[in-house]
C-alpha cells in the first residue's frame, strides 16, 4: 500500500464523523442554510426586489419568492453575464457554467466563490465514504481518469466561463493531479470522438484504477479500448481497475453491458452533481440511495410532481417530505439561484438519514393520454424484463404515437439492443405488462381500450451515437432523453430502424 492510500484511511474516518453529524442534524443544518442565504443576499438586487429583509420564516420566503425556471431568472442572469455585481448574489460569480438547455438554448449558471468548494468537497467525500466503508484505498495510488468536458475557459465580463466538468478540472486537489488523466492537452480537444481516441492512446498502457464519467460515454471509451487491445476485457487491460464513479443518468440500463465490457461486477459510486450544485452522492455500497447534501449552501424545496404544473402547487421544505413520493426538486443556492426548478424529480427512500433516488425529469414524461408515465417507471419496466431474459439494452427512448395509420394510439419504444430478444413481440408484451403494474393510469388506458400495448422499434448498432452526433451533442455531459411528449426525436430515429 502506498503512502496516499495509507493516509486516506484516517482522513476518511474524520470525514465520516462529519458526515454522521450531517446525517443526524439535517433539519437543523437546512434551517441554518436558509438563514445564511437570506442574510447574505438581502442587499442584492434580487434580495431587495423580493424583500429579503422582511423574511423571517420559510412561509415568508414562499410568499415573497416564486418558483422559477431559467427563463424566469434569465433577465437577472443576463445582467450577471454582462458583469453587473450584486444581482443574485453578492459581487460577481467566480464562474459561469455553460450548459445546453433543452428548452432555453445555451444557459449560464453562476458559480460563486462560496459554492465552488462545495462541488469539490462532495466529490471528495463520496470517495472517502467508499474508503471508510470498504477499507479499499489502493485506487488512490494508481491512475484515475475523468471523462469530462474541456477545461479551456472563456471570459465574459471578467468571469471565467465553461462547462462545469471543465471548471471542476481546475480545482482537482494537488495530491491527485499527478494521478489524473487524461493530460491537459488531450482534455482540451473539443471533438468528442477525436478526444476519446486520444484518451485511449494515452491510457491503454497505464495503471488505471478509477474511472469516472457518464455511463454511455464511458462505454464508448471501453469499446474503443477493447478494439485497440485485440478484443480484451477492460479487466485485462487495466487489472487494477476497481472503482467506477458515475452520474448524470440512471446506471441500471447500462449496468449489464458495462459489466460485460469490464469483465466483472465492479464497485460503483453514484453521484448527483449539477451546474447548480452538488446535490447528493451514494455513501454506502450496501445501499443504492444517495445521501442528500444538507450543509452545502443549498436550501431545498419540494413540489409533488403531480402538482408541479398546477397554478398553486404545494411547496414544502425538507421537514415535511413523505417517503416514496415523487417530488420536483427546487433549489436556493449560495450562487444566487432562488426558487429554482432544477427540472429533476426525486423520491425519498429514507429520512434517517435523508436519502433520495433520482426518478427522472419533470418535463421528460409521457402524458399524451393522461397517463403521466415517468422515467423511473419505463426504466424499471424495461430492465426488469430484460434482466430476466438476458437481454442487453444499449440505449432507448419512448414517444407517443397519437395518430397511427391504423388501430389505437400507443407508446412507441425505440431500443438499440446489444443482445436482442428472440421474440420481439412477446418481449414487448411483457414490458407493457410490467409498465401497467408500475402506472395505474397506463393500466386503465390499456384496459379501457384507449391505448393498445406498446410497440418496440429495434434500432441499428450505434444509432444513438449517430443521433447525438447529428445533433452536435456527442459526449461530455449530454444525455439522450428517455421520454418525450412529441415525435421530434422519434421521427429522427425512424431512419435507423432495423
Amino acid at each position: 500500500m502506498g503512502i496516499k492510500a495509507a493516509l486516506s484511511k484516517p482522513f476518511a474516518a474524520i470525514v465520516n464523523r462529519r458526515l454522521n453529524s450531517l446525517r443526524k442534524h439535517a433539519l437543523k443544518l437546512q434551517q441554518q442554510t436558509f438563514e445564511y442565504l437570506i442574510r447574505k443576499a438581502k442587499d442584492t438586487s434580487f434580495g431587495k426586489e423580493h424583500y429579503f429583509d422582511e423574511i423571517k420564516t420559510y412561509d415568508d420566503f414562499k410568499k415573497n419568492v416564486p418558483v422559477a425556471d431559467y427563463e424566469d431568472l434569465r433577465s437577472h442572469i443576463e445582467r450577471v453575464v454582462k458583469g453587473e455585481e450584486d444581482v443574485l448574489w453578492p459581487g460577481k460569480p467566480a464562474y459561469l457554467a455553460k450548459t445546453s438547455g433543452t428548452t432555453s438554448g445555451v444557459k449560464y449558471i453562476p458559480i460563486s466563490k462560496e459554492s465552488m468548494p462545495e462541488h469539490i468537497k462532495a466529490a471528495r467525500n463520496a470517495l472517502l465514504s467508499y474508503i471508510h466503508e470498504t477499507g479499499k484505498s489502493d485506487f488512490v495510488d494508481g491512475k484515475m481518469i475523468f471523462l469530462q468536458g474541456s477545461p479551456v475557459l472563456d471570459v465574459k465580463a471578467g468571469i471565467s466561463t465553461g462547462r462545469l466538468s471543465g471548471i471542476v478540472a481546475h480545482h482537482v486537489p494537488g495530491y491527485l493531479q499527478k494521478n489524473r488523466l487524461p493530460s491537459y492537452e488531450i482534455n482540451c480537444i473539443e471533438d468528442w470522438e477525436e478526444k476519446v481516441d486520444a484518451i485511449v492512446a494515452e491510457t491503454k498502457d497505464k495503471d488505471m484504477r478509477l474511472i469516472s464519467g457518464i455511463p454511455p460515454w464511458c462505454q464508448m471509451y471501453f469499446d474503443r479500448l477493447s478494439v485497440v487491445s485485440g478484443g480484451k476485457k477492460i479487466k485485462d487491460i487495466f487489472p487494477n481497475f476497481k472503482l467506477f464513479v458515475h452520474g448524470g443518468v440512471n446506471y441500471e440500463p447500462y449496468r449489464a453491458r458495462m459489466e460485460e465490457s469490464i469483465g466483472f461486477p465492479i464497485d460503483t459510486i453514484e453521484t448527483y452533481p449539477a451546474s447548480e450544485g452538488f446535490i447528493a452522492f451514494q455513501d454506502s455500497q450496501k445501499e443504492k440511495e444517495l445521501l442528500l447534501m444538507v450543509d452545502s449552501g443549498i436550501f431545498y424545496e419540494f413540489i409533488p410532481a403531480e402538482e408541479f404544473f398546477n397554478e398553486h402547487p404545494t411547496r414544502i421544505s425538507l421537514k415535511d417530505i413523505e417517503l416514496n413520493k415523487n417530488y420536483a426538486l427546487i433549489l436556493n443556492t449560495s450562487a444566487g439561484l432562488w426558487g429554482y426548478s432544477l427540472g429533476d424529480t426525486v423520491k425519498f427512500i429514507s429520512k434517517d438519514p435523508y436519502k433520495i433516488i433520482v426518478t427522472g425529469r419533470i418535463k421528460h414524461y409521457i402524458s399524451a393520454f393522461g397517463e403521466h408515465v415517468i422515467g423511473e417507471e419505463v426504466e424499471q419496466a424495461l430492465m426488469s424484463v430484460a434482466n430476466i431474459h438476458g437481454i442487453d439494452v444499449t440505449e432507448f427512448t419512448v414517444a407517443p404515437q397519437v395518430n397511427p395509420p391504423q388501430g389505437l394510439p400507443y407508446h412507441e419504444w425505440f431500443i438499440e439492443f446489444g443482445t436482442a430478444p428472440r421474440d420481439l413481440s412477446a418481449f414487448a408484451l411483457e414490458v407493457d405488462q410490467a409498465l401497467q403494474k408500475k402506472n395505474i393510469y397506463y393500466f386503465d388506458l390499456i384496459g379501457g381500450n384507449i391505448l393498445q400495448p406498446l410497440h418496440i422499434q429495434p434500432l441499428k448498432k450505434d444509432t444513438f451515437i449517430n443521433y447525438m452526433r447529428s445533433q452536435g451533442k456527442l459526449g461530455g455531459q449530454n444525455k439522450v432523453p428517455r421520454l418525450s411528449n412529441d415525435r421530434k426525436i422519434a421521427d429522427e430515429l425512424r431512419k435507423y430502424i432495423v
